[in-house]
């Protein structure tokens, strides 16, 4: 089947003005200012958007697919995610992880889900390990996990500056990313750790010394939940001028005042002239949202949903923000520094991973790999065990 769209107003994520695009077999084929013509005795589905704007659709590269959470017991686990928790937020691309429970939460069943979501239409990979050091694996290395394990592209998240991590040693951070960069080499793939930064007082301390201390490239650190308080966003806004690349977390409305909001990171970032390519938006979906107390005692638990990521897509444009200067936030950004070389632009030969949005920058549709998962706000299509 041939799908022809056409007076898309696309942003690619660059503008492009007014196209006609072409997809077929789950790829972009043409994008063309003329309507192509197309022989009739093809099955073509033909979809007038009238001036609608096109984006690509987002990457979630941060999400507890298999559930996160436990950090108040076991009735606090948060179920798997489902496909249209994803979709419906605009995300078509997903990264799974494992968190604090790394011991219950196991990298089979990661794995196991990332092919379920596969199945089901979404693009997933996902990290091997989680928050401790050594890190738990399928094959008995991280290497062998990378490099033997499709799906597998990194490490992560690697628990630092904070009371549930495993207190790792710079010596062991640098045996971990070192394994982690070779196995890229020897794939092709991002080959990177992500770290889970708490409020933990040496912030990216080790990050720093281990870019000190070795060779290994600043793009294989890749820390997330910068912006979960105003020092740490400060101190990973420096990182950056070497080489790393930084994840904002997509935190609710109601977060304390302790951070800044995804949005007010963003828009601090760029008024002070960091590298707009060196940053990421993630949702943290499935994840808990601890508060503790100085003794490590929790005083408040909320989780995490990825449709933060549309919310605060919707918050950047209501704040001014280009979308040419907040979608790379959530696309052709992640998709670099992840090494996903058909996803995060709307491209020939690429994915045919798009959203439609509304007046009000809402996700209207949404197609992922050529099928619509979302048509005028209604969703086509579930998982199995979705209500």
């Amino acid at each position: 089947m041939l799908e022809l769209i056409t007076n898309a107003d696309v942003y690619a994520p660059r503008s492009l003005g007014i196209k006609n695009l072409v997809v077929c077999a789950g790829k972009i084929v043409e994008i063309c200012d003329y309507v192509p013509l197309l022989d009739d005795r093809l099955d073509i589905v033909h979809t007038d958007l009238d001036g609608a704007r096109v984006v690509p659709g987002f990457i979630d590269a941060h999400a507890h697919i298999i559930g996160g959470g436990g950090e108040a017991g076991p009735s606090t686990r948060v179920p798997p995610l489902h496909l249209s928790q994803f979709t419906t937020a605009g995300v078509t691309s997903v990264v799974g992880l494992l968190g604090t429970d790394d011991l219950t939460r196991t990298p089979q069943s990661l794995l196991t889900q990332v092919m379920g979501l596969r199945e089901e239409g979404l693009s997933a990979w996902c990290y091997t390990g989680g928050y401790h050091v050594p890190a738990t694996t399928l094959t008995h290395s991280v290497r062998s996990d990378i490099v033997n394990l499709e799906p597998v592209i990194g490490v992560g998240e690697v628990a630092i500056s904070d009371h549930r991590s495993s207190q790792p040693t710079t010596d062991e951070i640098l045996r971990l990313v070192s394994e982690a960069h070779v196995a890229g080499l020897m794939t092709g793939k991002a080959g990177l750790v992500h770290f889970h930064l708490g409020d933990g007082e040496r912030g990216l301390a080790m990050i720093r010394d281990c870019l000190d201390q070795s060779e290994l490239p600043a793009r294989s650190f890749n820390p997330t939940h910068v912006n979960r308080n105003k020092p740490l966003f400060e101190e990973a806004c420096e990182l950056t001028k070497r080489g790393c690349t930084i994840d904002l977390t997509a935190f609710p409305s109601d977060e304390d005042a302790l951070g800044w909001s995804a949005e007010q990171a963003v828009e601090r970032y760029f008024d002070q002239g960091f590298d707009p390519e060196k940053l990421t938006i993630s949702s943290d979906g499935g994840g808990c949202l601890p508060a503790f107390n100085a003794q490590g005692e929790l005083t408040k638990m909320g989780f995490a949903k990825s449709s933060a990521m549309a919310v605060t897509f919707k918050a950047m444009l209501g704040m001014g923000i280009p979308m040419e200067k907040a979608l790379p936030l959530m696309t052709s950004n992640v998709a670099k520094l992840l090494k996903f070389h058909a996803k995060g632009r709307l491209a020939v030969g690429f994915d045919a991973d798009l959203l439609v949005l509304d007046d009000v920058h809402g996700m209207s549709s949404v197609m992922a790999n050529g099928i619509w998962h979302v048509r005028q706000g209604q969703t086509l299509i579930r998982g199995l065990f979705e209500d």
